[in-house]
């Protein structure tokens, strides 16, 4: 590929970036370095402390892959305090403003919806400096606080985010959703189809070579040699509902055989570890966010991974983490909507199973299934997952498509394009 002049200087906002382990900055960690590769300059600016544990401390200043990263204080302070959380939140997008007013070099910004009014400040500069913004839309607020109900559908909290939301879809040049249901949720606010383009978050296959359970230092570690591993791996959040299976783990809590691994953490973590002390759950293992060196054994641990989704959450957020599970060839227990992008997935590929948030008798029948089945048959289902990555949501495919938009529509764009007008459409 023939390299491009560096040009002018495309500014990601984004709290969290690696090696901080949250899945949104290996994602735009990816994007950029190879944006870098590409000889474009790139500078991020990121949070200085761990996104979900701010005990861990990174870099002020860094260079990854030739991606310029500027790290700024008091804007993590973790997920357990709300006030805190917003305190840090309204102190990084102060850092960004003032970044993005005074860089003489600016020439498009990239941001993603951490934290959630970020977009607002991208589209104010946008609006000012004149440059393009393009919008990666991780999950999209306020459908989701309105779901969870934290906030009244009518109420002036849900005007106010939606009114910014609607503003910063205005502004737009280009719209990253993760998968049809999304941009069908984003093109009811407003005409976006134009700029909008769909591009599902690749797996990390450079780290995630299937390993053999009995060569796994993870499985080892744990005690785990012996045991059917149902694993959940990733953020527990009210937007991804676990009651189902813990309910279901407590059904199984005197079957030796069976082993629930939680890996992860976030609000939801908490449920977990009462669930363990209230019932006596000896069969259930709750662990933090594995480093992204370990991600291969301790995906490859699980001989059944737990993706789940939140009744309503369609189109709203996207679990990404199926794809790290695909990736090691392992099939898949979905908790969720009939309706979605996963739904989708299990319907088209024998790769999984699929039960519905309470029905725990239908979870107790997938599972009876799983510990029943030959390890061929699960094998079987895993090597059918790990061939649609290969297919069709491979991370270089993925990850050159997003780039390649970024650079045509942002930094090789002559002349700005105002809110994306006539702008080709990609369906990703």
């Amino acid at each position: 590929m023939k390299r491009k002049r560096p040009g002018k200087t495309l500014l990601v906002f984004s709290q969290p970036f690696v090696p901080d382990p949250a899945s949104v900055g290996q994602h735009i960690a990816d994007a950029t370095m190879e944006l870098a590769r590409r000889g474009r300059r790139v500078v991020v600016i990121a949070s200085d402390r761990g996104y979900d544990d701010p005990k861990k401390r990174y870099p002020r200043r860094e260079n990854i892959g030739g991606v310029e990263i500027k790290r700024v204080p008091f804007t993590s302070f973790g997920k357990s305090r709300g006030y805190l959380r917003a305190l840090g939140a309204l102190v990084f997008m102060v850092r960004c403003l003032a970044d993005g007013l005074f860089r003489r070099d600016l020439g498009a910004i990239l941001f993603l919806t951490s934290p959630p009014f970020i977009g607002a400040v991208a589209a104010l500069l946008g609006k000012v400096r004149r440059c393009p913004i393009a919008y990666w839309t991780m999950d999209i607020n306020p459908d989701q606080l309105i779901v969870l109900g934290k906030i009244r559908p009518h109420g002036i909290a849900a005007k106010v985010l939606g009114a910014v939301n609607d503003f910063v879809l205005r502004e737009a040049t280009l719209v990253v959703a993760l998968d049809r249901f999304m941009r069908e949720r984003l093109n009811q606010r407003g005409n976006f189809s134009a700029k909008t383009i769909v591009i599902p978050p690749w797996p990390h296959e450079d780290s995630l070579e299937p390993v053999p359970a009995a060569d796994n230092p993870f499985r080892a570690r744990h005690g785990l040699q012996d045991k059917i591993v149902i694993m959940y791996s990733g953020n527990h959040s009210p937007s991804n509902p676990l009651t189902t299976l813990l309910d279901a783990a407590v059904y199984y809590k005197k079957d030796p055989r069976l082993e629930f691994v939680f890996v992860g953490s976030g609000t939801g973590k908490k449920q977990v570890e009462d669930y363990m002390a209230e019932h006596s759950l000896r069969n259930v293992l709750s662990l933090p966010y594995q480093p992204l060196r370990e991600l291969r054994f301790s995906l490859s641990a699980a001989d059944v991974h737990v993706v789940s989704l939140g009744n309503g959450m369609t189109g709203i957020i996207h679990p990404c983490k199926i794809y790290g599970a695909m990736s090691v060839a392992r099939p898949i227990l979905y908790f969720g909507p009939p309706s979605s992008h996963i739904a989708d997935l299990l319907q088209a590929h024998d790769i999984g199973w699929q039960v519905p948030h309470g029905d725990i008798t239908g979870a107790i029948k997938a599972i009876d299934t799983i510990r029943t089945a030959s390890r061929e048959s699960l094998e079987k289902k895993g090597r059918a997952a790990q061939q649609v990555i290969r297919q069709s949501l491979d991370q270089t495919r993925l990850r050159n498509q997003f780039c390649d938009e970024i650079e045509r529509r942002l930094l090789d764009s002559p002349v700005p394009v105002p809110g994306g007008v006539n702008t080709p459409n990609f369906a990703g």
